[in-house]
Parts: structure tokens; C-alpha cells; sequence
């Protein structure tokens, strides 16, 4: 038993229970730093898709019309598309899955279900709730939107590995406060005859002395000493006096809990800690890694299921643009959206739709202009069988 430990005998009762208070208090110190880090990881890939715009096809045309709406304004009567994209990737990267229903009209993130496969037949979905509706009867494959992250759950594997840097990040943090605790040597004869008068004394010393001076919250504290006791102070460590431990220790312990968990979904560590140092690199690695993997599961899953194959064939089908993920100055456009205009690639209204403004919708600004500076490869080459002959 420490010293602190036997002072605190004198003071208080121990009948080796844990309050409430203090069992959560144990749980938080071992979870926040993973839950911290898993939320925003969450949070920056929402935040990222909420930037692409859905857009819908009719045979090549761009469209805006019910599934526009439904997908980029309002899925349902509670949420916004901006909600509800939330929920959809914070179910899918906790679960590893998700599941959304198509009911009136509306689109609903499931908040539990059970799922039945089969390999000649479409896949059931049983017990389906959202929120404080529950849906009493069973869907098929084609009748709801199923996405599925990974064909192993990373959380498993987060999980699991945190078991061990949980107990690395508690025995960091227990060391680090036994190593600033306040430690003092008392010397005195205990062992002698104790007077009543003299362990009236000794308790008022434990009881009441001790405790001011140690858990006093001011900037000092007076402690009188009885008469026959040295009290020497062995807080610190070696001569300096400076603790062991301080809460970088701490601190790297949390950093490799980021790391990892960062790795895990393909967010850069950098931006996961807010650093702004290679922005732009840790930005077009964000994106190839886990944004345009997630981009394409969500759109070829909308696609199979809003349109069938015949549709999506004659080019009727919607894709999720994320053009408007990154912010770039219009001055920046400039020279690009000048270059897509002469050969072609873009018309007015697209180039404004690029800088984030609404089309003309005119019929001059839909057609398309090339300068007169190009020329096919085959014009070219007939000129030369022609220089040739004369």
C-alpha cells in the first residue's frame, strides 16, 4: 500500500466498491481517443461527400427532376440530403453496412435489420427499423439500397487492436500521475506507547493536517509538523526533481491510436490532426484512397436499383460529380475553362456550372464552338500526299 493510499485509510472508509461516476470515468479514459478519432475520420469523409452533386441522365441529358430532388434536396419529410449522407456513411463505417428503404416516395436510413443471402434468389431483409418505424414485413434485394463497405469489417480489427493500446494508454497516464503525484517521507517513532492525548495528536496530523495540505487547491499550503517527525519531499525523480513522465508520453500514446485508425479508412494522417503542411498532396491522396472508392460503391448501387438495365444502357442513370469537392479560385479556372471551350469539351452553361454558377439555359450557350487553330490528323495527311504528287 503507497503512502497517499495509507492517509487516505485514515480518512476514509473502503469497502472496495467502484460508484458509477468513477466506472465511467475508467471506461472514458480508455475509449475517448479512439472514439475521437474514428468520429472525425467520419466526420471528414461526410463532410466531403456532402460536396458532390447528384446528377440525373435521361438518354445522355442532363435532367433535374424527382430522383434530383429526392437525392440532393430532400430523401425524406425529417432529414436533408446533407442528414441523411451523414447517417448513410456513419452507419456504413461503423456497421460495415448499411441498408436504405424506398417507402413512399422516400428514402430512410435502416437502423437495424437482418439479412438473409442467397446465390439463385434475391437477398431477404427482415425486422427493419428506422428511427420509431418498423417495418413489418420482408424486402427483397430490389426493393431497398444495400451497400457494404468491405468484405471484412475494419472495425473488428480497430477494435481489437485498441484492446492492447488501451492498456498502453492507461498504464501512460497512471504513470504519469504517480510521477507528479506528491510524495513525502515521514520519519517519527511509531512503533512507541501512544497516550491517548499523543494519538489524538497523530490522527488530528493524518486526519486533518494531511489532507489540507495534500489536496489543497490554492497556490500553497501550510502543514504543521508535530513535534518528533521529519517530513522530507521526494516528489519528483533524481536531483532535479523533474518528473519522470510528462503528457507527451501521453500524447504519443493517442497519435498512434490516430495513425492506425486513420490508416484504416485512407484518411491522411495529417488531416486527420488539422496539419497544413502538404495540404494539396494529403488532399489528392484523400481522394483517390477513400472518397472516389466510396463515390463509385454509392452511385452503382443507386443505379442498379433506380434504373434498369435497359435505362442505364440508353444512358439514363445518375453519377455523383465531384468536381466541387476541391475549392479552387475561379482565376485558377480560368485558363482551363478557356481551353475546355475551344476544343470543345464544354459549352457555356458547363463552364459555368464549373465555377459554380447557374446555366443560361439558352440556346446559344448549349452549343458547343472549337477555334479554327485545330484540324484533324486527316486533313493533315491528304496536304501531304498532295505536296508529294505536284
Amino acid at each position: 500500500m503507497g503512502f497517499i493510499d495509507w492517509i487516505k485509510g485514515f480518512v476514509t472508509k473502503d469497502d472496495g466498491s467502484i460508484s458509477l461516476k468513477e466506472y465511467h470515468y475508467e471506461l472514458s479514459v480508455k475509449a475517448y481517443a479512439k472514439k475521437l478519432a474514428i468520429e472525425t475520420c467520419i466526420d471528414i469523409i461526410a463532410k466531403t461527400l456532402v460536396r458532390c452533386e447528384f446528377q440525373t441522365f435521361d438518354k445522355g441529358k442532363e435532367t433535374i427532376g424527382n430522383n434530383y430532388y429526392l437525392l440532393n434536396v430532400s430523401p425524406n419529410d425529417n432529414q436533408n440530403a446533407s442528414e441523411f449522407l451523414h447517417s448513410l456513411v456513419n452507419k456504413l463505417i461503423k456497421n460495415n453496412e448499411c441498408l436504405v428503404i424506398m417507402q413512399s416516395d422516400q428514402l430512410f436510413v435502416a437502423d437495424s435489420f437482418t439479412r438473409t443471402e442467397y446465390a439463385l434468389k434475391e437477398n431477404e431483409y427482415k425486422n427493419v427499423s428506422a428511427k420509431t418505424l418498423n417495418f413489418n414485413k420482408t424486402f427483397y434485394e430490389s426493393e431497398v439500397l444495400y451497400f457494404k463497405l468491405n468484405d471484412t469489417n475494419i472495425m473488428n480489427v480497430i477494435n481489437e487492436l485498441h484492446e492492447d493500446y488501451g492498456r498502453i494508454l492507461d498504464s501512460a497516464i497512471n504513470i504519469y500521475k504517480r510521477s507528479n503525484a506528491k510524495r513525502v517521507l515521514l520519519e517519527g517513532d511509531f512503533l512507541r506507547p501512544q497516550s491517548e492525548e499523543e494519538q489524538s495528536m497523530i490522527d488530528e496530523m493524518f486526519n486533518t493536517q494531511f489532507k489540507n495540505w495534500f489536496e489543497a487547491d490554492n497556490a500553497g499550503a501550510v502543514f504543521q509538523l508535530q513535534k518528533g517527525y521529519t517530513l522530507t519531499d521526494m516528489s519528483g525523480s533524481g536531483k532535479s526533481g523533474t518528473p519522470s513522465t510528462t503528457s507527451r508520453d501521453i500524447r504519443a500514446v493517442i497519435d498512434d491510436i490516430f495513425d492506425f485508425i486513420a490508416m484504416a479508412f485512407h484518411v491522411p494522417r495529417g488531416m486527420l490532426k488539422g496539419d497544413l503542411a502538404d495540404v494539396e498532396k494529403q488532399t489528392d491522396n484523400f481522394l483517390m484512397f477513400c472518397i472516389m472508392p466510396l463515390i463509385e460503391l454509392i452511385s452503382d448501387e443507386f443505379n442498379r436499383k433506380m434504373y434498369d438495365k435497359k435505362q442505364f444502357i440508353e444512358r439514363t442513370y445518375l453519377k455523383m460529380d465531384s468536381s466541387r469537392i476541391k475549392i479552387i479560385d475561379i482565376v485558377q479556372l480560368a485558363t482551363a475553362a478557356d481551353k475546355f471551350f475551344a476544343i470543345g469539351v464544354n459549352n457555356i452553361d458547363e463552364n459555368l456550372r464549373m465555377i459554380g454558377r447557374e446555366p443560361l439555359n439558352e440556346d446559344y450557350s448549349q452549343k458547343r464552338y472549337v477555334t479554327k487553330n485545330y484540324e484533324s490528323v486527316d486533313s493533315i495527311g491528304e496536304e501531304s500526299k498532295g505536296g508529294e504528287g505536284t
